[in-house]
């Protein structure tokens, strides 16, 4: 009897974790919109996060190591989703797609092993599974600061842009210009430089532009990227647009710096009681605790 509680223990927490697992999988199928009715920009996501470009050279009958991963990316959709993190982080050469699965994996396994460590029982060391969301941190501060590099230079790329184009240039050629006159070239003047060779390739130009809004995944590039196809579309001035949206950019910015220095006096509450306060406290009254203990006043 004391042999079989264990084991009907451990059979019954992973029936739990399985069917958890499968509950999830369900319900994220059965709440999925239905491929047809995706819109254009999800469709073109699916285009540019294709899985063959990372993942074509794992072998499902090859090693141990090429099964876990195909499994991971079948039972989770990690294919797109890891894609999609590496094309925000700029397509660096490391990690690649494949490096940042593997990434997971070991977390995971690492976190398994030190929970085991510090507990010795396996229900526990199941918990270090989360491990295998930790790394998705240092993928989204990687984002975050690529994301602050591209809006410091924005409004000023826009209004080079607005003035360039005002000048009689179409709105590619005034971007050509931009990054020919440009010293130093920063991560915005990279994705455009990948957009006007994507239509020198033979795309389309507003596909090229929807993908260069799916590389940077910030709403001021989509509003910028549809303003552009909104005037190619209606034939409206694109300079006045161009000026309105830089304006709204940079009063916007205001908003959110003076925000942010409302916010500062509140963040500075917290070291003030915790680390200045004590060390004054104790510098005034050190000397008369002293004096105190000793029999005096101080004074």
């Amino acid at each position: 009897m004391t042999a079989v509680g264990p084991f009907l223990h451990y059979f019954l927490l992973v029936v739990g974790v399985l069917g958890s697992a499968a509950v999830y999988t369900a319900a994220h199928r059965l709440f999925a919109p239905p491929p047809e009715d995706e819109a254009d920009l999800a469709k073109l996501a699916k285009k540019e996060l294709g899985i063959t470009t990372a993942f074509s050279g794992l072998n499902p009958r090859g090693r141990l190591w090429d099964r876990l991963d195909l499994l991971l990316l079948k039972a989770f959709h990690l294919d797109v989703r890891l894609e999609e993190v590496h094309m925000m982080m700029g397509r660096p050469a490391k990690p690649t797609p494949l490096d940042m699965l593997h990434l997971k994996e070991l977390m995971a396994a690492a976190m398994i092993g030190v929970f085991y460590l510090l507990t010795y029982s396996l229900p526990a060391a199941l918990f270090g599974l989360i491990g295998f969301f930790v790394p998705d941190l240092f993928f989204s501060r990687r984002i975050r600061q690529r994301q602050t590099q591209i809006m410091r230079a924005f409004p000023t790329f826009v209004d080079l842009a607005a003035l360039a184009i005002e000048a009689g240039l179409d709105y590619m050629n005034a971007f050509e210009r931009i990054l020919r006159n440009s010293k130093q070239k920063t991560e915005l003047e990279t994705e455009i430089g990948k957009t006007i060779n994507e239509i020198s390739l033979g795309y389309s130009r507003r596909d090229a532009l929807r993908r260069l809004a799916l590389r940077t995944g910030l709403q001021e590039v989509r509003s910028f990227v549809g303003l552009i196809i909104q005037s190619d579309e209606l034939g409206t001035s694109l300079v006045d647009l161009l000026r309105n949206y830089a304006a709204d950019m940079r009063f916007r910015r205001l908003n959110r710096a003076e925000k942010l220095a409302a916010q500062a006096s509140t963040k500075m509450l917290f070291p003030l009681f915790v680390f200045i306060f004590p060390t004054v406290f104790i510098m005034m009254l050190a000397p008369m605790m002293r004096s105190l203990l000793s029999g005096g006043l101080g004074f």
